[in-house]
């Protein structure tokens, strides 16, 4: 009796040693294409120094945070002290105020959306603030934040980005321009699953001319013993990102604002993204066009 030829499920001839070949030679090109990946990626990539920066995103803070999902907070030009009101650069400016998690969707779109839009507007006539929401103790130095360790580590960046002193000779900023600390916020919380990851941190601040030797001996920075000291008000140079998180913090509870995207304007709440809708809005308060309208009216009405 002849051998009957062993077939597929179509029909079709099956021959084990030729799809094995197949198969081989398959994995092999897929091995050559991801080596030469990874080469461009080493030969093309900015190599930077280490820095401890690193060991904060690995957990290795003083900080303990609950509340969250994670696995594993920024006054801007002019505004420093965190217990003053918003408008302190310019009295004729028009506060205008975001209270976000750094690692939360909806400040994403509340950034990418609103925020930097209108300010592209409206830049001149506003007095910008980016604020953060989580829990400071009263008792400890401890802080806590809603996604996780990760976002507490990534609040501390942003609000040390905002707060660096910009030139010893520069006499018109002080501190980090908005411009600047605003470009360098949007840019980490666009990709805000991989904060407070050190190569994201690096890439935008070398983006927004960040000095990222400064910004991370400032986040790595945990004196908290007396937050008003250590929060820049007497030195800017020995910044604490830590003291930095907790004054905003409580600066944030003590005005009741608990979602993340709470967008303030003249002192009042104007609208707020949460669970990707906007609510809670003055008129129609998500549009950039409005918000920007808004903003003109306020201004011209101050001066």
């Amino acid at each position: 009796m002849e051998k009957q030829q062993m077939t597929g499920e179509l029909g079709a001839p099956y021959h084990p040693r030729r799809d094995r070949n197949v198969l081989r030679l398959v994995r092999r090109s897929f091995l050559a294409i991801c080596l030469c990946l990874l080469i461009f990626a080493v030969v093309h990539k900015p190599h930077l120094p280490y820095s401890p920066l690193y060991d904060l995103r690995q957990g290795k803070t003083s900080a303990p945070c609950c509340g969250g999902n994670d696995d594993s907070a920024i006054p801007l030009m002019g505004n420093n002290d965190n217990n003053a009101p918003a408008a302190t650069a310019d009295s004729n400016r028009v506060p205008l105020e975001a209270h976000i998690m750094s690692k939360c969707p909806d400040a994403q779109y509340c950034l990418e959306r609103l925020i930097v839009p209108s300010m592209v507007q409206v830049h001149e006539k506003v007095d910008f603030r980016l604020s953060f929401i989580g829990s400071a103790s009263n008792d400890s130095s401890a802080v806590s934040c809603m996604h996780g360790p990760g976002e507490c580590v990534g609040d501390m960046i942003l609000l040390c980005a905002a707060n660096l002193p910009y030139s010893p000779d520069s006499k018109t900023y002080p501190k980090t321009p908005t411009v600047r600390s605003l470009g360098f916020a949007n840019c980490l919380i666009s990709s805000y699953e991989k904060i407070p990851q050190r190569e994201l941190v690096e890439d935008c601040a070398l983006e927004h001319g960040i000095d990222f030797k400064a910004l991370n001996a400032c986040a790595s920075r945990q004196l908290d013993e007396n937050d008003d000291e250590h929060a820049g008000v007497e030195d800017p140079n020995k910044l604490s990102g830590l003291a930095l998180l907790r004054k905003d913090f409580h600066r944030t509870a003590r005005l009741g604002i608990k979602t993340s995207c709470t967008v303030r304007v003249d002192e009042k709440i104007w609208c707020v993204r949460d669970g990707g809708e906007w609510t809670d809005c003055e008129k129609d308060g998500g549009n950039v066009t409005v918000l920007s309208n808004e903003i003109e009216r306020l201004y011209k009405s101050k001066n």
